[in-house]
């Protein structure tokens, strides 16, 4: 993608570097400079997107709105990600949005969709390299990773690939191990808190990187360690919206949030409901941290997790939301304490 921005005149010079002519390193040196966006350079994903966008952007009286909006909110880098509700609308936005980033001097590859009629509307030098070669009227769809994330086609989910590897139990072990763990939307947030805690206990005892940890905190270890290739039978419906469920007549983001002297974390559902009445609830994304060790009131940290609730940000949902709840969990007895709908962030840090 870098390769397809050119780099102003003005500014080539920037881009210089050393090379031999023709490949002859026992020749002198020549100077040579890049005309196009290289890897590596902090300038070249701004540089790229902006490049992307303005392509869009030149190009919006010719195309449909939803083209547009498209390229400039659903491409992420040069991956682009969307959601439309039938395959004669995606085969048509899938038409548009390659005719849109060719005349910008991009190409549009590496298809994978849910849909096989959409995906015989595709080139197959276009499809993606596990699409390529499937018969597209009885073979099972591949599994594509999108953002870390493993997507399974067929079945229209998500899922994690774990792999565990053998690394020794100390600090800087189980470091690697938790950070391999890419979790952006916070599937399996509260299980990863656990051996966060973990860590948080062992940075507290001054143990060093590659000291082996005590007893006590290896036996805890061992047994999550044992669960996490659990993890690959979680499945999480990339949908919102169940299939067959109709028109949406309205949406509400619940919040909900708690903390412990521990941890403190939130989660939010998108509460779906129907003509007919009909209520469906849909995971939206989950935080959990760990508390400082400095010790804070219970209360304080309550409110940190509410924080992080208000701070939500839902611009890919494509529904009218039509207001958000906010919850805090009630400790004695267990229930879910109604809040403002506005949650008044306080001034400043808080710790």
């Amino acid at each position: 993608m870098f390769h397809q921005v050119r780099v102003p005149l003005e500014d080539q010079d920037m881009l210089r570097f050393l090379w031999w002519p023709e490949g002859n390193v026992n020749g002198e040196l020549s100077v040579y400079r890049m005309k196009v966006h290289i890897f590596g350079a902090t300038s070249s994903p701004s540089c790229a997107s902006y490049a992307v966008k303005r392509t869009a952007e030149d190009n919006k009286d010719s195309y449909p709105a939803e083209v547009i909006q498209t390229i400039k909110k659903n491409i992420y880098v040069d991956d682009c990600l969307k959601a439309v509700p039938n395959d004669e609308k995606a085969i048509s936005l899938a038409k548009d949005l390659r005719a849109v980033c060719d005349d910008g001097g991009f190409k549009l590859t590496k298809w994978g969709s849910n849909s096989r009629p959409v995906l015989q509307t595709i080139p197959e030098e276009d499809l993606a390299k596990d699409v390529k070669g499937i018969d597209l009227e009885r073979g099972s769809l591949p599994i594509e990773r999108v953002l870390g994330v493993e997507w399974l086609m067929e079945s229209d989910t998500f899922r994690f690939r774990i792999v565990v590897k053998d690394k020794p139990a100390t600090r800087r072990g189980l470091l690697s191990i938790v950070s391999s763990i890419f979790d952006p939307l916070g599937f399996v947030a509260p299980f990863v808190l656990t051996a966060k805690v973990l860590l948080q206990e062992l940075c507290d005892m001054k143990l060093g990187w590659d000291e082996d940890i005590p007893p006590g905190q290896k036996a805890r270890w061992l047994v999550w360690l044992k669960d996490l290739p659990k993890l690959v039978k979680l499945r999480v419906q990339r949908c919102y919206k169940p299939a067959g469920f109709g028109a949406i007549k309205s949406a509400k983001i619940h919040h909900f949030a708690d903390a412990s002297e521990v941890g403190y974390g939130s989660v939010s559902y998108l509460r779906l409901t129907n003509g007919d009445g009909r209520v469906h609830c849909a995971f939206l994304m989950g935080k959990a941290r760990v508390s400082l060790l400095k010790r804070v009131t219970i209360p304080r940290l309550e409110l940190t997790a509410a924080t992080v609730s208000a701070n939500y940000q839902y611009a890919s949902i494509s529904v009218q939301v039509a207001d958000q709840r906010y919850a805090a969990v009630q400790h004695e007895p267990k229930q879910f304490l109604p809040l403002q709908t506005r949650v008044i962030q306080q001034q400043g840090t808080i710790p």
